[in-house]
């Protein structure tokens, strides 16, 4: 086991603590398996990541697995997992990310009055035991452990100081102060550490982190305040994905960081030109689309419409440009085949990609493959991706669109058959009609597995341009208060649409869907972390 330690040489050095497993899995409708999850982790380890936090063990058995699985198999990393102040969540931490060859266990309690109050119904005293208890019995499993006073920021600043201190006393090697409902200024943030300093001194022997939720807008400003306050650890989640209105963004801080090393001198580890491939990977495995103006990686995050901003980048792009889409990986769409191309050229540009494919995967990528070059002129970087996290979904679900065909016509009603695959391998066929023939499509599903849920979103993109681009459908279903979602993809957007739903419809019965926050009872208002 490799024992963590506080980098006294490198003061400037900030850590990448990436919760988009965690923080960013507890959004509602994501419904991520453990094959999606243990994909999502091996390109954060691309990515250049110091720590992932895999998940929360004591969830859920499919959370605890996936977790064991991203600790045995991903390399680079710390690997983390979350743990309430309770010794049955720290044991389940600990037997998830036991296997890690950097393991961490991430232990909270709250210490605002409001929370220890209404949420948690003890006392201020009860925290402090609990806090004591709970780094002790983690620091007995491994030496890297974290402590989070939950809901910090509205918390009064000299008891979260005292609790921090215990912490630190039992062996806490890093201290995270989070923002836990995007309350905070970066001014009043920027305070909140120096009092914690003040009150604490034994803070600075450790390191201190930051985790910041955006309800306000503030989430990549409190994040970087709280850096230049002498925190060097920043939690974040790609895409700012996360509770309610979601965490700092990993992309947005990791290029600030880079872009103004300039105004404040600190660096990261992260491999910037990563960057993109992460963000599509991951708005497509959970179905969160990036808003085009999404900063970084936003489809219009490099675009020029105003004439005179158009001239001046044509002239010298440092004139309306920051950053070059260089730097975050945004021209890596230059891997280019065509239905000529062999199993080989496949295997070599996967490899370009990070993906190793061998075996029968290999050879169920590169049939797949060959039908999507029949219908497009040229295969790229992106349709590949698209391709194979397709593919991969297709292994994990345990039901699968087998067939289908549409019948629609100006003079009569779209009806649909289709083919489902059912987790005992049987394939039942069901037929249904509808207003338009993607309704038409989900009616046969429905009627194909027996089931009757309710059809929340449903959103249609273009992995690339051109008019034979790949579609990329998202599904989003409810049912009893659960929410899960699906992607399909195909150069045949009813196809895509198929696939989708089959898939959010597997996710809801397999037991993956999470609770929808409005449903959730008391007893588990503490499963959401910092």
């Amino acid at each position: 086991m490799t024992s963590k330690t506080v980098n006294t040489d490198d003061a400037d050095r900030v850590h990448i603590f990436d919760t988009t497993l965690r923080d960013g899995e507890q959004s509602p409708g994501i419904s991520l398996n453990t094959a999606e999850k243990v994909e999502i982790a091996q390109q954060l380890a691309r990515l250049g990541v110091d720590v992932i936090e895999a998940g929360f063990p004591i969830t859920s058995p499919g959370d605890f697995e996936a977790v064991k699985q991203i600790a045995r198999t991903v390399e680079g990393p710390t690997i983390c997992g979350l743990a309430r102040a309770q010794k049955g969540d720290i044991d389940a931490a600990w037997n998830a990310i036991s296997d890690s060859e950097r393991p961490r266990i991430h232990t909270f309690i709250s210490t605002s009055d409001i929370h220890i109050e209404h949420q948690m119904r003890n006392t201020r005293d009860d925290v402090k035991a609990g806090a004591r208890a709970a780094v002790a019995h983690a620091k007995s499993y491994c030496e890297d452990v974290e402590f989070s006073p939950m809901d910090a920021t509205r918390a009064d600043v000299e008891f979260t100081a005292e609790v921090c201190a215990i912490a630190v006393e039992e062996g806490a090697t890093v201290v995270n102060i989070p923002d836990t409902v995007g309350y905070t200024t970066p001014e009043e943030y920027t305070r909140y550490f120096g009092k914690l300093y003040e009150f604490a001194p034994s803070l600075r022997g450790v390191e201190l982190s930051v985790h910041c939720h955006d309800d306000l807008g503030l989430a990549v400003a409190n994040s970087y305040a709280g850096l230049l306050a002498g925190a060097r650890q920043v939690e974040c989640a790609v895409n700012g994905i996360g509770e309610r209105a979601g965490n700092c963004s990993l992309e947005e801080i990791a290029m600030l960081i880079r872009v103004r090393e300039d105004a404040h001198g600190m660096t990261t580890g992260i491999n910037t030109r990563e960057i993109a491939r992460t963000s599509r990977m991951v708005s497509r495995l959970t179905g969160y689309v990036v808003q085009p103006n999404k900063a970084v990686v936003g489809r219009n995050a490099f675009a020029h419409e105003s004439g005179i901003h158009q001239d001046g980048v044509l002239k010298e792009r440092s004139t309306f440009e920051i950053m070059d889409a260089t730097e975050v990986g945004l021209d890596s769409n230059q891997i280019v085949l065509g239905k000529h191309s062999g199993r080989h050229a496949l295997q070599d540009a996967l490899e370009q990609l990070g993906f190793v494919v061998e075996g029968g995967a290999l050879n169920q990528a590169f049939k797949r493959f060959k039908e999507i070059a029949d219908k497009k002129k040229q295969v790229t970087a992106l349709d590949l991706e698209a391709i194979v996290s397709d593919e991969m979904r297709d292994r994990a679900e345990t039901h699968e669109l087998q067939s289908f065909s549409v019948q629609a016509g100006s003079d009569r009603e779209p009806k649909a058959e289709v083919g489902v695959k059912m987790p005992s391998g049987e394939v039942v066929s069901a037929a249904s009609t509808g207003d338009g023939p993607v309704e038409a499509i989900f009616g046969a599903i429905q009627k194909a597995t027996d089931t009757d849920t309710e059809l929340r979103e449903y959103h249609v993109a273009a992995v690339t341009g051109g008019d034979d681009a790949l579609g990329q459908v998202t599904v989003v279903l409810r049912e009893d208060g659960r929410s899960a979602s699906g992607q399909g993809v195909s150069t045949d957007i009813l196809e895509a649409s198929g696939r989708a739903y089959v898939r959010a419809l597997s996710n809801l019965l397999d037991g993956a869907a999470i609770k929808l926050a409005e449903d959730a009872g008391p007893e588990n208002a503490e499963l959401t972390g910092p």
